[in-house]
Protein backbone atom coordinates (compact mmCIF):
# COMPACT_ATOMS: atom_id res chain seq x y z
CA UNK A 1 0.00 0.00 0.00
CA UNK A 2 3.00 2.22 1.12
CA UNK A 3 4.62 1.64 -2.23
CA UNK A 4 1.82 2.78 -4.49
CA UNK A 5 1.09 6.11 -2.73
CA UNK A 6 4.49 6.18 -3.36
CA UNK A 7 4.15 5.64 -6.86
CA UNK A 8 1.34 7.50 -7.58
CA UNK A 9 3.20 10.60 -6.03
CA UNK A 10 6.70 10.16 -8.35
CA UNK A 11 4.15 10.11 -11.62
CA UNK A 12 2.03 12.83 -10.06
CA UNK A 13 5.01 14.83 -10.08
CA UNK A 14 6.27 13.80 -13.23
CA UNK A 15 2.83 14.71 -14.89
CA UNK A 16 3.24 18.38 -13.16
CA UNK A 17 6.74 19.21 -14.79
CA UNK A 18 5.38 17.79 -18.05
CA UNK A 19 2.49 19.79 -17.60
CA UNK A 20 4.79 22.84 -16.96
CA UNK A 21 6.81 22.04 -19.89
CA UNK A 22 4.28 22.16 -22.56
CA UNK A 23 2.08 25.16 -20.87
CA UNK A 24 2.48 28.99 -22.05
CA UNK A 25 5.29 30.87 -21.22
CA UNK A 26 5.75 34.00 -18.85
CA UNK A 27 4.97 36.93 -21.15
CA UNK A 28 8.53 38.65 -21.55
CA UNK A 29 8.00 42.60 -20.79
CA UNK A 30 8.23 44.58 -23.47
CA UNK A 31 11.13 46.33 -24.22
CA UNK A 32 11.80 49.92 -23.17
CA UNK A 33 11.22 52.83 -26.15
CA UNK A 34 14.60 54.32 -26.72
CA UNK A 35 14.63 58.13 -26.36
CA UNK A 36 15.28 60.21 -29.31
CA UNK A 37 18.66 61.08 -30.15
CA UNK A 38 19.70 64.19 -29.08
CA UNK A 39 20.17 66.46 -32.38
CA UNK A 40 23.85 66.61 -33.35
CA UNK A 41 26.05 69.63 -32.70
CA UNK A 42 26.52 72.03 -35.33
CA UNK A 43 29.81 71.82 -36.77
CA UNK A 44 31.82 74.49 -35.57
CA UNK A 45 32.17 77.30 -38.09
CA UNK A 46 35.84 76.91 -40.23
CA UNK A 47 38.29 79.31 -38.57
CA UNK A 48 39.97 81.88 -40.62
CA UNK A 49 43.67 82.74 -39.45
CA UNK A 50 44.07 86.93 -39.97
CA UNK A 51 47.84 87.62 -39.17
CA UNK A 52 48.39 91.42 -37.92
CA UNK A 53 52.09 92.50 -38.70
CA UNK A 54 53.55 94.42 -35.92
CA UNK A 55 56.91 96.33 -36.34
CA UNK A 56 59.24 98.08 -34.01
CA UNK A 57 62.60 98.27 -32.44
CA UNK A 58 63.26 95.25 -30.22
CA UNK A 59 67.04 95.53 -29.99
CA UNK A 60 68.84 98.84 -29.63
CA UNK A 61 68.50 101.96 -26.86
CA UNK A 62 65.00 102.44 -28.15
CA UNK A 63 63.90 98.56 -27.53
CA UNK A 64 61.53 99.02 -24.43
CA UNK A 65 60.02 101.28 -26.25
CA UNK A 66 59.27 99.23 -29.01
CA UNK A 67 58.28 96.32 -27.03
CA UNK A 68 56.24 98.25 -25.03
CA UNK A 69 54.40 98.71 -28.40
CA UNK A 70 54.19 95.36 -29.56
CA UNK A 71 53.23 94.19 -26.02
CA UNK A 72 49.75 96.64 -26.00
CA UNK A 73 49.34 94.85 -29.40
CA UNK A 74 49.31 91.64 -28.38
CA UNK A 75 47.05 92.30 -25.67
CA UNK A 76 44.19 93.05 -27.88
CA UNK A 77 45.14 89.99 -30.31
CA UNK A 78 44.61 88.17 -26.63
CA UNK A 79 41.32 89.65 -26.18
CA UNK A 80 40.20 89.64 -29.70
CA UNK A 81 40.59 85.54 -30.00
CA UNK A 82 38.84 85.73 -27.09
CA UNK A 83 35.66 87.15 -28.09
CA UNK A 84 35.38 84.12 -30.34
CA UNK A 85 34.50 86.64 -33.20
CA UNK A 86 32.87 85.29 -36.33
CA UNK A 87 32.94 86.92 -40.13
CA UNK A 88 31.47 85.59 -43.33
CA UNK A 89 30.15 82.36 -41.20
CA UNK A 90 34.07 82.10 -40.51
CA UNK A 91 35.64 82.37 -36.56
CA UNK A 92 38.67 84.54 -37.22
CA UNK A 93 41.76 83.55 -34.92
CA UNK A 94 44.17 86.38 -34.72
CA UNK A 95 47.77 86.13 -35.12
CA UNK A 96 50.62 88.94 -34.36
CA UNK A 97 53.60 88.36 -36.95
CA UNK A 98 56.11 90.80 -35.24
CA UNK A 99 59.53 92.32 -36.51
CA UNK A 100 62.21 94.31 -35.72
CA UNK A 101 62.96 97.14 -37.60
CA UNK A 102 65.71 98.09 -34.92
CA UNK A 103 64.51 101.97 -35.58
CA UNK A 104 66.51 101.65 -38.87
CA UNK A 105 64.77 102.83 -42.07
CA UNK A 106 66.93 100.18 -44.52
CA UNK A 107 65.71 97.69 -42.01
CA UNK A 108 62.47 99.42 -41.94
CA UNK A 109 61.72 98.86 -45.34
CA UNK A 110 63.29 94.97 -45.42
CA UNK A 111 60.77 94.05 -42.81
CA UNK A 112 57.99 95.75 -44.19
CA UNK A 113 58.57 93.46 -47.56
CA UNK A 114 58.96 90.62 -45.50
CA UNK A 115 55.23 91.60 -44.15
CA UNK A 116 53.97 91.44 -47.61
CA UNK A 117 55.48 88.51 -48.58
CA UNK A 118 53.81 86.54 -45.44
CA UNK A 119 50.87 88.10 -46.64
CA UNK A 120 49.55 89.65 -43.03
CA UNK A 121 45.99 91.12 -43.67
CA UNK A 122 47.16 94.38 -41.90
CA UNK A 123 49.95 95.83 -39.99
CA UNK A 124 50.44 98.00 -36.70
CA UNK A 125 53.74 100.54 -36.89
CA UNK A 126 57.07 101.25 -37.01
CA UNK A 127 57.21 102.88 -34.16
CA UNK A 128 59.50 105.77 -35.29
CA UNK A 129 58.42 107.99 -37.85
CA UNK A 130 62.08 107.49 -40.12
CA UNK A 131 61.22 103.90 -40.51
CA UNK A 132 57.20 104.50 -40.61
CA UNK A 133 57.61 106.17 -43.87
CA UNK A 134 59.80 104.97 -46.14
CA UNK A 135 57.91 101.30 -45.20
CA UNK A 136 54.64 103.13 -45.71
CA UNK A 137 54.92 102.99 -49.82
CA UNK A 138 55.96 98.92 -49.58
CA UNK A 139 52.41 98.72 -47.68
CA UNK A 140 50.40 101.11 -50.20
CA UNK A 141 52.00 99.29 -53.26
CA UNK A 142 50.72 95.90 -51.94
CA UNK A 143 47.25 97.33 -50.77
CA UNK A 144 47.95 96.30 -47.11
CA UNK A 145 46.60 98.89 -44.62
CA UNK A 146 49.32 100.17 -42.20
CA UNK A 147 48.32 102.86 -38.53
CA UNK A 148 51.30 103.49 -36.86
CA UNK A 149 50.42 103.89 -33.11
CA UNK A 150 53.40 106.51 -32.44
CA UNK A 151 54.87 107.65 -35.55
CA UNK A 152 54.19 111.85 -35.65
CA UNK A 153 56.11 113.14 -38.50
CA UNK A 154 53.53 115.07 -40.66
CA UNK A 155 54.74 113.23 -43.97
CA UNK A 156 53.59 110.39 -43.23
CA UNK A 157 49.81 110.74 -44.01
CA UNK A 158 50.65 113.31 -46.52
CA UNK A 159 51.66 111.43 -49.12
CA UNK A 160 48.53 110.82 -50.68
CA UNK A 161 48.45 106.71 -49.54
CA UNK A 162 45.29 105.46 -48.98
CA UNK A 163 46.70 102.75 -47.09
CA UNK A 164 48.08 105.27 -44.20
CA UNK A 165 46.78 105.79 -41.28
CA UNK A 166 47.33 106.88 -37.69
CA UNK A 167 45.83 106.53 -33.96
CA UNK A 168 47.55 109.59 -31.96
CA UNK A 169 48.36 113.51 -32.96
CA UNK A 170 50.83 114.47 -35.07
CA UNK A 171 54.10 116.74 -34.90
CA UNK A 172 51.88 119.94 -35.86
CA UNK A 173 49.74 119.55 -33.46
CA UNK A 174 52.19 118.45 -30.92
CA UNK A 175 54.94 121.07 -32.04
CA UNK A 176 52.64 123.77 -31.45
CA UNK A 177 51.94 123.28 -28.03
CA UNK A 178 55.08 123.15 -27.03
CA UNK A 179 56.88 125.75 -29.00
CA UNK A 180 53.40 128.11 -27.76
CA UNK A 181 53.84 126.39 -24.11
CA UNK A 182 57.87 127.45 -24.13
CA UNK A 183 57.14 130.79 -24.63
CA UNK A 184 54.30 131.85 -22.84
CA UNK A 185 53.68 129.57 -19.86
CA UNK A 186 57.92 129.04 -19.53
CA UNK A 187 58.30 132.91 -20.28
CA UNK A 188 60.74 131.82 -22.63
CA UNK A 189 62.21 134.88 -24.70
CA UNK A 190 65.47 132.79 -26.01
CA UNK A 191 65.28 129.36 -26.92
CA UNK A 192 68.07 126.61 -27.57
CA UNK A 193 66.90 123.98 -29.98
CA UNK A 194 68.72 120.34 -30.63
CA UNK A 195 67.62 117.25 -32.68
CA UNK A 196 68.65 114.11 -33.26
CA UNK A 197 68.40 114.34 -37.32
CA UNK A 198 65.50 112.22 -37.41
CA UNK A 199 62.40 112.18 -39.01
CA UNK A 200 60.72 112.39 -35.63
CA UNK A 201 63.19 114.43 -34.08
CA UNK A 202 64.49 116.86 -37.00
CA UNK A 203 60.08 117.39 -37.90
CA UNK A 204 59.02 117.90 -34.30
CA UNK A 205 61.87 120.67 -33.13
CA UNK A 206 60.98 122.40 -36.59
CA UNK A 207 57.37 122.64 -35.30
CA UNK A 208 58.70 123.68 -32.43
CA UNK A 209 60.88 126.40 -33.90
CA UNK A 210 57.76 127.70 -35.84
CA UNK A 211 55.42 127.84 -32.99
CA UNK A 212 58.05 129.50 -30.53
CA UNK A 213 58.63 132.47 -33.28
CA UNK A 214 55.17 132.59 -33.71
CA UNK A 215 54.70 133.75 -29.88
CA UNK A 216 57.50 136.06 -30.17
CA UNK A 217 60.38 133.60 -28.58
CA UNK A 218 64.03 133.84 -30.11
CA UNK A 219 65.83 130.81 -31.60
CA UNK A 220 69.66 131.47 -30.36
CA UNK A 221 71.04 127.87 -31.04
CA UNK A 222 70.09 125.11 -33.50
CA UNK A 223 72.31 121.79 -33.40
CA UNK A 224 71.84 118.21 -34.18
CA UNK A 225 73.63 115.13 -32.61
CA UNK A 226 72.58 111.61 -33.44
CA UNK A 227 70.07 108.93 -32.45
CA UNK A 228 72.99 106.40 -31.05
CA UNK A 229 75.24 109.67 -29.09
CA UNK A 230 75.99 109.65 -25.13
CA UNK A 231 77.87 112.30 -25.14
CA UNK A 232 76.43 116.31 -25.58
CA UNK A 233 79.33 118.25 -23.84
CA UNK A 234 80.56 120.05 -27.07
CA UNK A 235 76.98 120.60 -28.06
CA UNK A 236 75.85 121.85 -24.41
CA UNK A 237 79.00 123.94 -23.35
CA UNK A 238 77.89 126.15 -26.54
CA UNK A 239 74.59 126.49 -26.08
CA UNK A 240 75.89 127.26 -22.41
CA UNK A 241 77.36 130.82 -23.85
CA UNK A 242 74.12 131.41 -25.01
CA UNK A 243 72.15 131.14 -21.69
CA UNK A 244 68.49 130.44 -23.46
CA UNK A 245 65.70 130.47 -21.03
CA UNK A 246 64.68 127.08 -22.28
CA UNK A 247 66.65 124.50 -24.46
CA UNK A 248 64.36 122.03 -26.21
CA UNK A 249 65.29 118.57 -27.36
CA UNK A 250 63.68 116.52 -30.31
CA UNK A 251 64.52 113.09 -29.78
CA UNK A 252 63.94 110.01 -27.88
CA UNK A 253 64.41 109.22 -23.97
CA UNK A 254 67.80 107.12 -24.47
CA UNK A 255 69.11 110.35 -25.26
CA UNK A 256 67.33 112.35 -23.29
CA UNK A 257 68.50 110.91 -19.89
CA UNK A 258 72.06 110.94 -20.55
CA UNK A 259 71.64 114.96 -21.95
CA UNK A 260 70.28 116.01 -18.88
CA UNK A 261 72.70 114.38 -16.44
CA UNK A 262 75.54 116.42 -18.32
CA UNK A 263 73.27 119.53 -18.06
CA UNK A 264 73.53 119.33 -14.78
CA UNK A 265 77.15 118.73 -14.27
CA UNK A 266 77.85 121.32 -16.43
CA UNK A 267 75.63 124.29 -14.38
CA UNK A 268 73.35 125.04 -16.73
CA UNK A 269 70.16 126.71 -15.85
CA UNK A 270 67.91 126.69 -18.79
CA UNK A 271 64.66 125.22 -18.35
CA UNK A 272 64.52 121.71 -20.27
CA UNK A 273 61.86 120.81 -22.84
CA UNK A 274 61.03 117.70 -24.69
CA UNK A 275 58.51 115.70 -26.66
CA UNK A 276 56.70 112.52 -26.75
CA UNK A 277 59.82 110.51 -27.31
CA UNK A 278 61.36 111.95 -24.13
CA UNK A 279 58.38 111.54 -22.15
CA UNK A 280 58.66 108.11 -20.25
CA UNK A 281 59.51 106.45 -17.09
CA UNK A 282 62.94 105.21 -18.75
CA UNK A 283 64.00 109.01 -18.90
CA UNK A 284 63.30 109.64 -15.64
CA UNK A 285 65.06 106.07 -14.85
CA UNK A 286 68.06 107.20 -16.81
CA UNK A 287 68.73 111.09 -15.58
CA UNK A 288 67.49 110.06 -12.19
CA UNK A 289 67.29 113.18 -10.05
CA UNK A 290 68.60 115.65 -12.82
CA UNK A 291 65.13 114.87 -14.54
CA UNK A 292 63.44 116.68 -11.74
CA UNK A 293 61.42 119.86 -13.10
CA UNK A 294 61.57 118.95 -16.91
CA UNK A 295 58.80 119.41 -19.08
CA UNK A 296 57.78 117.56 -21.94
CA UNK A 297 54.90 116.56 -23.78
CA UNK A 298 52.71 113.38 -24.94
CA UNK A 299 50.56 112.87 -27.51
CA UNK A 300 47.35 111.89 -26.49
CA UNK A 301 45.80 111.92 -23.07
CA UNK A 302 47.24 110.81 -20.02
CA UNK A 303 46.58 107.39 -19.06
CA UNK A 304 44.37 107.53 -16.11
CA UNK A 305 42.40 109.96 -17.98
CA UNK A 306 41.78 107.63 -20.97
CA UNK A 307 38.60 106.37 -21.17
CA UNK A 308 39.55 102.80 -20.52
CA UNK A 309 43.30 103.70 -19.34
CA UNK A 310 42.90 102.76 -15.74
CA UNK A 311 41.81 99.39 -16.63
CA UNK A 312 44.22 99.08 -19.35
CA UNK A 313 47.20 99.17 -17.04
CA UNK A 314 45.86 97.04 -14.64
CA UNK A 315 45.56 94.55 -16.68
CA UNK A 316 48.71 95.68 -19.09
CA UNK A 317 50.71 95.40 -15.40
CA UNK A 318 49.06 91.68 -14.76
CA UNK A 319 50.03 90.36 -18.34
CA UNK A 320 53.63 91.72 -18.60
CA UNK A 321 54.70 92.77 -14.98
CA UNK A 322 55.77 95.90 -16.05
CA UNK A 323 54.52 99.07 -16.31
CA UNK A 324 53.19 100.77 -19.64
CA UNK A 325 55.68 103.52 -21.25
CA UNK A 326 53.92 105.44 -23.81
CA UNK A 327 52.23 104.23 -26.32
CA UNK A 328 50.87 100.52 -25.84
CA UNK A 329 46.99 101.68 -25.65
CA UNK A 330 47.70 103.33 -28.89
CA UNK A 331 49.23 100.10 -30.63
CA UNK A 332 45.75 97.74 -28.48
CA UNK A 333 42.97 100.39 -30.26
CA UNK A 334 44.95 100.20 -33.64
CA UNK A 335 44.50 96.10 -33.35
CA UNK A 336 40.54 97.22 -32.41
CA UNK A 337 40.46 99.34 -35.33
CA UNK A 338 41.27 96.87 -37.92
CA UNK A 339 39.56 94.25 -36.08
CA UNK A 340 36.44 96.60 -36.42
CA UNK A 341 37.11 97.05 -40.39
CA UNK A 342 37.19 93.33 -40.79
CA UNK A 343 33.50 93.13 -39.18
CA UNK A 344 31.76 96.00 -41.25
CA UNK A 345 33.88 94.77 -44.20
CA UNK A 346 32.47 91.32 -43.06
CA UNK A 347 36.14 90.15 -44.96
CA UNK A 348 39.44 90.14 -43.56
CA UNK A 349 40.99 90.92 -47.46
CA UNK A 350 43.38 93.36 -47.19
CA UNK A 351 41.72 95.22 -50.00
CA UNK A 352 38.58 95.77 -47.88
CA UNK A 353 39.85 96.44 -44.58
CA UNK A 354 41.92 99.59 -46.13
CA UNK A 355 38.53 100.44 -48.27
CA UNK A 356 36.51 100.16 -44.40
CA UNK A 357 39.02 102.10 -42.28
CA UNK A 358 38.39 105.77 -43.29
CA UNK A 359 35.03 105.24 -41.80
CA UNK A 360 36.64 104.16 -38.27
CA UNK A 361 34.85 105.15 -35.22
CA UNK A 362 35.89 102.49 -32.64
CA UNK A 363 35.73 103.37 -28.64
CA UNK A 364 39.03 102.46 -27.73
CA UNK A 365 40.91 102.49 -25.01
CA UNK A 366 42.28 106.13 -25.64
CA UNK A 367 38.77 107.52 -27.18
CA UNK A 368 36.83 107.05 -29.93
CA UNK A 369 39.31 106.63 -32.73
CA UNK A 370 38.32 108.53 -36.17
CA UNK A 371 40.30 109.73 -39.32
CA UNK A 372 40.15 112.44 -41.43
CA UNK A 373 40.16 112.33 -45.16
CA UNK A 374 44.18 112.31 -45.08
CA UNK A 375 44.36 109.55 -42.31
CA UNK A 376 45.33 111.59 -39.11
CA UNK A 377 43.21 111.18 -35.73
CA UNK A 378 40.41 113.40 -35.32
CA UNK A 379 40.70 115.30 -32.07
CA UNK A 380 44.19 114.41 -31.37
CA UNK A 381 44.94 115.82 -27.28
CA UNK A 382 48.53 117.36 -26.33
CA UNK A 383 49.34 116.26 -22.94
CA UNK A 384 52.17 119.03 -20.97
CA UNK A 385 53.93 116.88 -17.84
CA UNK A 386 56.30 117.93 -15.49
CA UNK A 387 58.32 115.54 -13.93
CA UNK A 388 58.07 115.85 -10.00
CA UNK A 389 58.92 113.77 -7.13
CA UNK A 390 60.45 111.49 -9.75
CA UNK A 391 56.81 110.84 -11.51
CA UNK A 392 55.39 112.75 -14.40
CA UNK A 393 53.02 115.14 -13.71
CA UNK A 394 49.87 116.37 -15.41
CA UNK A 395 50.25 120.52 -16.15
CA UNK A 396 47.64 120.62 -18.99
CA UNK A 397 45.37 119.03 -21.80
CA UNK A 398 44.62 120.84 -25.14
CA UNK A 399 42.38 118.97 -28.00
CA UNK A 400 40.78 115.91 -27.39
CA UNK A 401 37.65 114.83 -27.94
CA UNK A 402 34.71 116.74 -26.00
CA UNK A 403 33.64 114.09 -24.25
CA UNK A 404 37.21 112.87 -23.40
CA UNK A 405 37.88 116.50 -22.46
CA UNK A 406 34.79 116.46 -20.18
CA UNK A 407 35.72 113.09 -18.31
CA UNK A 408 39.25 114.62 -17.53
CA UNK A 409 37.86 118.22 -16.14
CA UNK A 410 35.56 116.21 -13.69
CA UNK A 411 38.62 113.63 -12.84
CA UNK A 412 40.14 116.51 -12.08
CA UNK A 413 37.62 118.30 -10.34
CA UNK A 414 37.02 115.18 -8.03
CA UNK A 415 40.53 115.06 -7.06
CA UNK A 416 41.27 118.35 -6.00
CA UNK A 417 37.72 117.87 -4.03
CA UNK A 418 39.13 114.79 -2.34
CA UNK A 419 42.20 116.84 -1.42
CA UNK A 420 40.57 119.80 -0.53
CA UNK A 421 38.32 117.08 1.34
CA UNK A 422 41.63 115.24 2.90
CA UNK A 423 42.73 118.42 3.68
CA UNK A 424 39.48 119.81 5.81
CA UNK A 425 39.80 116.24 7.23
CA UNK A 426 43.21 116.84 8.55
CA UNK A 427 43.02 120.38 9.48
CA UNK A 428 39.94 119.05 11.75
CA UNK A 429 41.70 116.74 13.49
CA UNK A 430 44.27 118.78 14.08
CA UNK A 431 42.16 121.71 16.06
CA UNK A 432 40.59 118.64 17.98
CA UNK A 433 44.08 117.27 19.02
CA UNK A 434 44.89 120.94 20.09
CA UNK A 435 41.90 121.41 22.31
CA UNK A 436 42.45 117.75 23.60
CA UNK A 437 45.86 119.35 25.14
CA UNK A 438 44.45 121.98 26.17
CA UNK A 439 42.13 120.67 28.44
CA UNK A 440 44.58 117.88 29.47
CA UNK A 441 47.42 120.35 30.85
CA UNK A 442 44.47 122.72 32.69
CA UNK A 443 43.37 119.30 34.38
CA UNK A 444 47.16 118.70 35.24
CA UNK A 445 46.99 122.47 36.78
Amino acid sequence: MQTRLLSAGVFAAIAALALAGCGKEEPKPAPKAEAPAAPAAPPPPPELVVKIGHVAPLTGNIAHLGKDNENGARLAVDDLNAMGIVVDGKKLKFELVGEDDQADPKTGTVVAQKLVDAKVNAVVGHLNSGTTIPASKIYNDAGIAQISPSATNPTYTQQGFKTAFRVMANDVQQGSVLGEYAAKNLKAQTIAIIDDRTAYGQGLADEVEKAAKAAGAKIVAREFTKNDATDFTAILTKIKGKKPDVIFYGGMDAQAGPMLKQIKTLGIKSKYLTGDGGCSPELIKLAGDAAEGIYCSQAGLPLDKMPRGADFAKRYKDKFNTDVQIYAPYSYDAVLVIADAIKRANSAEPAKIVAALPATATDGVTGKVQFDEKGDVKNGAITVYTVKGGKLEVLEVQGGSPMAQAVSAVKAEVKEAVKEAEKAAGDAAKAVEKEVKKVEEAVKK
